[in-house]
């Protein structure tokens, strides 16, 4: 039997869903377009179709090579700037097997690069934020796959160790870059009113609630 080409998973899910994969020489060249906002630690990125994370991985790989060039020599500020790096990337995905191997691989190229075993405080805080931050839902209906308005969380790093999150409609934010509003993704510039957040009443953050969340929310 002939193997489907590397770029889809079967021919039946490009029919079903339109699902292919951009090849990762294509990604690259595409990333080098936009190379000094990779290589921005807090610029933020969101794929709407992010399958496994065929942009995003290389997305945060780009940000934690930034992260070790200015924060290498500090433990403490790598891994708050690596977490904070993790923060800024967003995805959504139709499909639960895709979002969960982007999940998964996401965490990957985290933990890998801090070096965390899953009992950590900061693995488990990095697995929550991408569970806030990659969505299973549909991006053209702006829905959730529980058929709720998508929500993202904005994440902005106060220092020493405290991070702060406050939550944004993504019907929202695509309705304000209608306005022509340049670098839209939760750039505190923009005062069109359609970018008010939904939720400000979190309390400053560090690692350590950040991880507890991942117990809660599985409750």
């Amino acid at each position: 039997m002939d193997q489907p080409p590397k770029y889809i998973k079967s021919k039946q899910r490009v029919a079903d869903h339109g699902e292919v994969f951009t090849p990762l020489w294509l990604v690259e060249a595409m990333l080098d377009l936009v190379k000094e906002e990779t290589q921005r630690i807090d610029s933020r990125f969101l794929e709407p179709a992010c399958g496994g994370g065929n942009f995003l991985v290389p997305v945060l790989q780009r940000k934690l090579a930034a992260v070790e060039l200015k924060y290498g020599k500090s433990a403490f500020e790598r891994q708050h700037y690596a977490l904070l790096a993790l923060m800024c990337i967003y995805g959504i995905e139709l499909l639960a097997d895709n979002i969960a191997e982007c999940r998964a691989n996401m965490l990957e190229i985290f933990a890998d690069y801090l070096k965390l075993g899953e009992t950590d405080d900061l693995y488990r805080a990095a697995a929550y934020v991408l569970s806030q931050n990659l969505i299973h839902g549909d991006a053209l209906t702006m829905r959730t796959h529980a058929n709720e308005a998508i929500t993202f969380a904005e994440w902005g790093y106060l220092g020493k160790g405290k991070f702060q999150r406050r939550d944004f409609r993504y019907e929202n934010l695509i309705q304000s870059s209608s306005f022509g509003e340049k670098d839209l993704f939760f750039a505190e510039r923009h005062k069109h009113a359609s970018l008010t957040p939904t939720n400000t009443s979190y309390q400053p953050m560090k690692v350590q609630r950040l991880a507890a969340l991942v117990q809660e929310t599985s409750r």
